[in-house]
């Protein structure tokens, strides 16, 4: 058995891994609940998101490139601010991790449900939770290989259809040669069709729509040369915002009226579909498809990992902790499979409201998560003796206006009936945590453990 976890992920599988990430369902699907709230505003609403999650990134990044530990932000949170804080973190995070799962897997099977529209959505969801399982139970090269792929073919197409967007809206491609212009940005309502609200009550599912980004500093203990290729992967965050959500939400609400988006799937594909080009509407859903796997992949890893972690510091069951001899913590994997399928029961029980209660629910783990980041980042920082090649710029500033942001994203959450379930499902859910933490001993496992602990 290995006894830790090795090193196989190489420059191209990290930038690309960083590429993908937060290409899924959160953009492809969930822009339309996005769009629905804030209406054209909700471009300048992940511009100032993107900039805020860009900061929290960079935190991680100085973290990992100086740092690059198992556990990441967790292991980050039990050294910098005590075992306590860490234990809350690495169980807010698998729970996340597990969400976001199961909304990939409800992706995949609303998006197959096009091509077949006879099966059940949950017969899709389950066949990606056995696929996507049986792969993180190989060598984690395999893994880096299969998202490079994922990543690649997404990114690639994204781009393209931005290309040919912009192609439509100047040079009237597939509108009969007449210029499609952007006049739908404005004649529906405005640029604040649902008012200034509209825009502030789209944040809490921005949110959720940038979730998984920081993965990235999951795969820093599997990286090689983490120096390097994590400060590289962490600055492509900011060019992934403006291309992949600003240029394509852009696009595609240029070309099609924004209040009749999202009403059959994802936007990206109903606007092909509107253009009269059903070839590309296929191919937008096999990528969207593509994407959503891809990001199962990333969770799926990213919570076994974790698992590994919280056991190497006694916060789970040692058994978490064993790896393979190919240096694969399969218990952790299995683990996180078994709750995976959770996801297929709820496909078969509310097929409708699966997805939309997903992403509500888990916007607090979200901001408990990055929020964490942060202030770890903070007593990291101020221990630090000189300054590091890559850190955060303009700290502590922009460190405080990241957590100012956060803690508004929370008030948000409680303002609007339809996303205050994350509070309650959030709050139980930590006292939950803090119940077990003394209930069982975890605190006197850990001190057993510490010599464990990077």
């Amino acid at each position: 058995m290995s006894e830790q976890l090795q090193r196989q992920l190489t420059p191209r599988h990290i930038t690309f891994m960083a590429l993908g990430m937060c290409i899924g369902a959160g953009l492809f699907l969930g822009s339309a609940s996005t769009i629905k709230l804030a209406g054209p505003s909700v471009l300048i609403a992940y511009l100032f998101g993107g900039a805020m999650i860009f900061v929290i990134m960079r935190a991680l990044g100085e973290m990992a490139a100086h740092e690059p530990i198992a556990g990441s932000f967790s292991t980050y949170a039990h050294k910098y601010l005590g075992p306590y804080a860490g234990y809350l973190t690495g169980w807010n995070y698998w729970v996340l991790m597990m969400g976001v799962g199961i909304a990939e897997s409800t992706a995949v099977g609303i998006y197959m449900k096009d091509w077949f529209p006879e099966l059940p959505q949950w017969i899709w969801a389950f066949a990606s939770v056995v696929m996507i399982g049986g792969l993180n139970l190989m060598a984690v090269k395999v893994y880096g290989e299969l998202e490079f792929w994922f990543a690649l073919i997404k990114v690639l197409t994204v781009v393209l259809m931005i290309l040919g967007g912009f192609g439509m809206i100047w040079l009237g491609w597939g509108n009969a040669g007449q210029p499609v212009g952007i006049s739908n940005l404005w004649t529906h309502g405005g640029w604040f069709p649902n008012g200034f609200t509209g825009m502030v009550l789209a944040l809490p599912v921005l949110v959720f729509s940038f979730g998984g980004i920081e993965t990235i500093g999951m795969a820093a203990a599997e990286a090689a040369h983490p120096e390097r290729t994590i400060p590289k992967a962490v600055n492509s965050v900011i060019w992934r915002i403006l291309i992949f959500y600003v240029g394509a939400l852009f696009v595609i609400m240029a070309i099609y009226p924004w209040n009749e988006l999202g009403t059959q799937g994802s936007p990206f594909v109903t606007t092909f579909a509107k253009l009269g080009i059903p070839q590309a509407a296929g191919l937008i859903n096999f990528v969207v498809i593509t994407a959503a796997l891809s990001s199962f992949n990333s969770t799926t890893f990213s919570g076994s990992r974790m698992l590994h972690s919280l056991a190497s510091k006694g916060q789970a069951p040692a058994a978490m902790g064993r790896l393979s001899a190919s240096g694969v913590p399969v218990r952790g994997v299995l683990v996180t499979i078994f709750f995976l399928l959770l996801g297929v029961l709820m496909n078969y029980l509310v097929p409708e409201r699966i997805f939309g209660m997903i992403m509500s629910i888990l916007a607090f783990n979200t901001v408990w998560t990055w929020g964490t980041v942060l202030v770890a980042h903070w007593r990291f920082h101020r221990r630090q003796p000189e300054p590091l090649a890559f850190r955060l710029r303009l700290w502590p500033a922009s460190s405080l206006l990241a957590l100012a942001f956060l803690a508004f994203v929370l008030v948000m959450l409680g303002y609007s009936p339809d996303t205050r379930v994350a509070l309650y499902v959030g709050v139980a859910w930590v006292v939950l945590l803090t119940v077990a933490y003394w209930l069982f001993g975890i605190d006197r496992r850990m001190r057993a453990n510490l010599a464990t602990v990077p």
